[in-house]
């Protein structure tokens, strides 16, 4: 038990990233609109915070930064959507080409690196008992997620969206004014969850996210589009990746296998939510 201690704390870690983004597209997902750029809204998120901690010192400046990129970048997507019409689908992985290739051009010219951006200063992180400040704030964010969505008007009228669109039009209600805020929200959630990505490792990679949007999706399907199953299924998918970490030094299997476990597991949770009625953790 003792030597499992180590993939359970970095299951709560990994999961934290995971849980920002998920929650974020949640709020999309119960306004009757997909989300699929939840990857690019995380890079954009990673990328910002460096920049901005690069040239200022400040994790403040860092953590605004990536809130506020990433909120531009979730209202091009909602503007484009719900404006302009144009397919949610396509226009969600616009925004996510555009992060990754965005982020690659801007480091060439900011820094002059060919994606690679590493700080100067690696920050301290704040902390309670040895774990991130993100990662409270993600559980703390859960919390007030469930109660906006199931405690006031506004997520009444956010899940309306969703399931009776005509019956909220016909209370003189614009139901895209509603999927514009979740969007927003979702952007807003990623940017956080984005700069913990970069913060954390003191540096951005190119495509750093590595999938974590993408999974985020599954996150909401698995916890049955639910806050409380959210906590439940990002924590699942943790514990995967914190296992093939853990395994890549333990098991005498070839690293390629070990690294595509988180993947291979994601394929078969996909398969399952499909198969599952009602949803696993729902």
């Amino acid at each position: 038990m003792k030597d499992f201690l180590p993939v359970l704390r970095g299951a709560t870690m990994i999961m934290t990233p995971l849980l920002f983004a998920a929650t974020g597209g949640l709020f999309c997902e119960l306004a009757g609109m997909l989300n699929i750029a939840l990857e690019g809204l995380l890079l954009a998120g990673a990328f910002s915070a460096v920049a901005a901690f690069y040239y200022t010192g400040s994790l403040t400046a860092a953590l605004a930064a990536a809130v506020m990129v990433s909120v531009f970048l979730a209202f091009i997507l909602a503007f484009t959507t719900l404006t302009l019409r144009s397919n949610v689908f396509i226009t969600g992985l616009a925004a996510n080409l555009l992060a990754s290739g965005g982020a690659i051009v801007l480091s060439h010219y900011l820094f002059d690196t060919r994606g690679v951006v590493a700080l100067r200063d690696i920050p301290y992180l704040p902390g309670i008992a040895g774990y991130s400040i993100y990662m409270y704030a993600s559980w703390l964010l859960v919390i007030i997620s469930a109660l906006v969505i199931y405690k006031t008007p506004f997520g009444y009228r956010l899940r309306a969206c969703g399931k009776h669109a005509e019956a909220l039009s016909s209370l003189g209600l614009r139901p895209d004014v509603y999927r514009l805020a979740a969007f927003l929200i979702s952007g807003f959630c990623c940017g956080i969850g984005g700069s913990f990505l970069s913060l954390n490792l003191g540096a951005f990679v190119p495509n750093m996210s590595a999938g974590k949007g993408w999974i985020a999706l599954v996150v909401i399907f698995l916890g049955g589009r639910k806050p409380q199953g959210l906590v439940i299924a990002a924590f699942v998918f943790g514990l995967a990746e914190a296992f093939s970490n853990y395994a890549q030094g333990q098991l005498n299997v070839p690293a390629d296998f070990i690294l595509a476990i988180p993947y291979i597991f994601t394929l078969l949770v996909m398969i399952a939510v499909s198969a599952a009625k009602p949803p696993i953790f729902g």
